[in-house]
């Protein structure tokens, strides 16, 4: 009787024991909570996935965009003369802008010939007036091409962000820009439109851009556009972005030039003093100083002093000078 009694109670300790290994221990350890983890992650993988996927593509876009900078910046170390002459805003032809530079080299030839100047002076001032007075002429008009430019353009961005939030499409927002805003970002933006209109996509028109007007901003708001038209998102907020850097650059540039005038200004009382000194003594005692372009040892001199004034004038300039 006993023996039953024990078989009968083992039995159900096993038949107890089997029912909470069956219905408890999955509470007690955690399996049906990783069950439906695994069944929540098995059902979401594909969207994860597809997020995943547009992340990837829009960081690949951007890699793609930042190596076509890198290009586009080595290859304007050399720039074609039609570039820079695109850039100043003038409509010249390199055949009519060397043209103009050997002709005015040749009157100033003909010139210091005539007032017996010297052979090797005459030929250093035809150089300086042929060559190098173009050329500094054309870099001062690309700088005040570009100046008036960045001046417009965050004024030309935020036009764009209010046509876009107030249902325009992006080119009709451009053609607002180049119907409304100043010179050069009119030109600019009409030119914009033109090549768009010949088949070009827009993004590859607005990236164009950095072609004709070589400045970062140019290059901001094109990689911007050509991103947004490959991959989507929100254009308006981008270009709302977009605004606010580029008025923080226009800012810091400010406030860098207020802070730079001391020295600009002590640079420029230093440079200017030895000439202002040499023309005060050449008006009250001229046969004192006239020595220096009279006699040979004198030339020598001069010369000497003209390379290091203008060695102390670059280093000065280049002290005071500041990329950001």
């Amino acid at each position: 009787m006993q023996i039953q009694t024990v078989a009968l109670a083992f039995f159900a300790a096993i038949a107890v024991g089997g029912l909470a290994w069956v219905f408890v221990y999955p509470l007690l350890s955690g399996e049906k909570q990783a069950e439906k983890r695994r069944s929540t992650v098995a059902r979401t993988t594909p969207a994860v996935r597809q997020v995943e996927r547009s992340q990837r593509s829009r960081r690949e876009q951007v890699e793609v965009s930042l190596r076509e900078i890198e290009a586009r910046s080595a290859k304007q170390k050399k720039v074609p003369l039609n570039n820079r002459l695109t850039q100043a805003g003038l409509d010249w032809t390199p055949k009519k802008f060397i043209t103009i530079s050997v002709g005015l080299g040749g009157v100033v030839f003909a010139l210091m010939m005539l007032f017996n100047s010297g052979l090797l002076a005459a030929a250093a001032m035809a150089f300086a007036a042929g060559f190098g007075l173009p050329r500094w002429t054309l870099s001062f008009l690309k700088k005040r091409r570009e100046s008036k430019f960045l001046k417009a353009l965050p004024d030309a961005v935020d036009v764009i962000v209010r046509g876009i939030k107030a249902g325009l499409p992006l080119f009709e927002s451009i053609k607002v820009v180049a119907a409304d805003a100043p010179e050069p970002l009119k030109s600019e933006f009409k030119a914009i439109i033109e090549t768009q209109a010949i088949g070009m996509p827009l993004g590859d028109a607005c990236v164009r851009l950095y072609e004709r007007m070589p400045l970062p901003e140019a290059n901001f708001f094109g990689i911007v556009i050509s991103i947004q038209q490959k991959s989507g998102g929100n254009l308006s907020e981008a270009l709302g972005n977009l605004s606010k850097v580029l008025r923080d650059r226009k800012r810091m540039a400010e406030k860098i030039q207020a802070m730079s005038m001391e020295a600009k200004a002590s640079a420029a009382i230093i440079g200017s003093l030895p000439p202002i000194v040499m023309l005060l003594v050449y008006l009250s005692t001229p046969d004192y100083i006239s020595l220096l372009w009279t006699h040979p040892t004198g030339r020598l001199m001069l010369a000497g002093c003209v390379v290091w004034m203008s060695a102390g004038v670059l280093v000065m300039k280049k002290m005071i000078n500041f990329d950001f």
